[in-house]
Order: structure tokens, then C-alpha cells, then sequence
């Protein structure tokens, strides 16, 4: 089965450009992860929001060309694959004006239960969502 993608836009704002004049490195990790928790919220029921939160366990980016202030960008991402309590997220950045790919990433989530904060096996229910 394809997994779901989701995107969003941005406009890159001024606060984003670092002393090199294009955007800091961090912002590509602020997106993405606005990304994964969107997506989240997007799909999971009231019931599944009150019960789990996700942990990071590990980010991996590569960062293949630079953005601007101003430029339009597309953030996507996508769950790879889930097994136990981890969950692998891809995503990618990209420039729209001229659908250069500027990063790639992923991250291995960890699905906790939110009231004791332990890891909770991720079910077939949640698997499906994405």
C-alpha cells in the first residue's frame, strides 16, 4: 500500500535567514517536524490524541541546496513504516518555483502512551491512518 502524503506551503520569512543569508538549518527541522505533527492531527481520532504522543528517537537531513527569504517551499512528508513501538517518517523540501529539492529527511518516532509516558505498541488502527 502507497502511504498517504501530506504538504504544506510556506513563504519564507525573514526570520528564517541566518548570518549566510539563506535559511538556517534548524528551520528545515521546525518544518518538518510541523509537518509530522500536522499530519498527526490531521488523521488521528480525539480518542488517539488523548491517549499517545509521539517521541523523537533520531533525525537524519541532508541538505542538498539552500532557500531564500521569500521563496515558496513544499514540505512533505510520509510514514515509510511503523513496526513495534517506531515509526520511520520521510520528508522532502522543496522550492516550488522551480521544484528543486533543497532537503531530505527522516525520523524514527517512538510511540508513547500519554499518560505514563511509555512506549505503546503502534496497532493496525494507527498504521492505517498513514
Amino acid at each position: 500500500m502507497k502511504p498517504e502524503v501530506y504538504s504544506y506551503t510556506l513563504r519564507v520569512a525573514a526570520s528564517a535567514i541566518d548570518s549566510r543569508n539563506h535559511v538556517n538549518n534548524l528551520k528545515y527541522l521546525e518544518w518538518c517536524l510541523r509537518a509530522a505533527e500536522e499530519h498527526w492531527l490531521a488523521r488521528a481520532t480525539p480518542a488517539m490524541l488523548a491517549q499517545y504522543v509521539w517521541y523523537v528517537v533520531h533525525h537524519s537531513i541532508d541538505y542538498r541546496a539552500a532557500a531564500f527569504e521569500g521563496e515558496e517551499l513544499k514540505v512533505s512528508t510520509w510514514v515509510a513504516s511503523s513496526k513495534g513501538v517506531r515509526s520511520e517518517r520521510h520528508y522532502q523540501i522543496e522550492r516550488l518555483a522551480d521544484s528543486k529539492l533543497l532537503v531530505e529527511a527522516r525520523t524514527i518516532w517512538c510511540l508513547l502512551d500519554a499518560k505514563n509516558l511509555k512506549p505503546a505498541i503502534i496497532s493496525d488502527e494507527i498504521r492505517n491512518l498513514f
